[in-house]
């Protein structure tokens, strides 16, 4: 059975069957695939149909080096307009798949097969495409839209916990901004062999992409409420800068729990929510601790690119499927987040 969700009449994303999703999609196009060493050694069959790229595995690849040499491929291939480029991964190839294609001759189609939890809940859906520039995440990026994504969860069967674990991270992120039900469908269910329920993860997945889909319908290019999807981020970047002991998951795991507790501070989220927060993340098996000092977490925090002004955009959880946006000066900012070096 699968399941097709639209995205600003430019985007569809098939939930079902890769080989079904390829056979819509891909037509007789001239098709080149971007991919890991990783993944070409677990999905060859699919991969060897195409003409490909092979590039590093890694967030450490991510970077416009690896672009450059993407291009240079690209060249030597005489891909042109017409060429159809496919990312075949998860969020860090698929990310710069969408660099790529939207820069390379000023436009390519491109499309994505996701192939992690995290990359079919949030990283491949929605248009965000960049490479990080020294320690910072995405800071050079563009808003392109894939004709498609194709999400089969039999790819998760394959990912290790970690892996899993972290696209859950983004998962629980998505409930607390906008779907009550979902978090409470998580907080039922959550176990260590619920991933291979297919059932289970079909539910999850569609859930996150069908709220991801409405909010960039209202809002693509992230200048109003899709900001909201930036909730535990703001920490969660911090402190991918300052360590490499967490994956991105993690990492957000952690600026849930943190931006949870500080919006209790501020009288805005009920105890019993907060606690609910921590509860659901620590059964997924997260550990919600910052692994690095506060002070720094603080200092990287002021170079967020959702700065401006010198201020700084807070996404703050109400209650459990509702956030606000609130902008503070640094020094508010910091005065809040004080909370976090008890």
């Amino acid at each position: 059975m699968s399941t097709v969700i639209s995205i600003k009449n430019k985007s569809e994303v098939f939930v079902g069957r890769v080989e079904d999703g390829l056979k819509r999609f891909v037509n007789n196009r001239r098709v080149i695939v971007i991919t890991d060493a990783n993944i070409d050694r677990l999905y060859h069959n699919i991969v060897s149909r195409y003409e490909h790229i092979i590039i590093g595995h890694g967030e450490g690849n991510k970077n416009l080096l690896t672009v450059q040499n993407i291009y240079a491929r690209l060249i030597e291939m005489g891909a042109d307009r017409s060429t159809l480029l496919i990312g075949i991964g998860g969020g860090i190839v698929t990310d710069i798949t969408g660099f790529v294609a939207s820069t390379y001759m000023r436009g390519l189609d491109f499309g994505y097969v996701s192939t992690t939890l995290l990359g079919q809940v949030d990283a491949s859906i929605g248009g965000k495409n960049g490479v990080n520039i020294i320690n910072y995440k995405n800071m050079v990026g563009t808003f392109a839209q894939p004709l498609f994504v194709i999400s089969d969860v039999e790819f998760l069967r394959t990912l290790p916990p970690r892996e899993l674990r972290a696209g859950m991270g983004e998962v629980v992120k998505m409930s607390i901004v906008g779907d009550a039900e979902l978090f409470e469908f998580i907080e039922q269910n959550i176990s260590h062999d619920c991933y291979a329920n297919t059932d289970i993860m079909q539910r999850i997945v569609l859930d996150s992409v069908r709220l991801k889909a409405d909010i960039v319908d209202r809002d693509e290019c992230e200048k109003g409420i899709r900001r909201v999807l930036n909730l535990g981020h703001t920490i969660a970047h911090a402190i991918e800068k300052c360590t490499r002991k967490l994956n991105h998951g993690e990492a957000v795991a952690v600026g849930l729990s943190k931006i949870a507790h500080v919006s209790h501070s501020l009288g805005i989220l009920t105890e019993e929510d907060m606690q609910r927060i921590d509860s659901i993340l620590e059964k997924i098996g997260f550990v919600l601790d910052i692994p690095a000092s506060i002070i720094d977490v603080l200092r990287e925090v002021r170079y967020d690119k959702k700065k401006s002004d010198n201020k700084l955009r807070i996404v703050l959880p109400e209650k459990i499927g509702s956030c606000r946006i609130e902008e503070m000066p640094f020094d508010e900012v910091e005065r809040s987040f004080s909370i976090l070096k008890e």
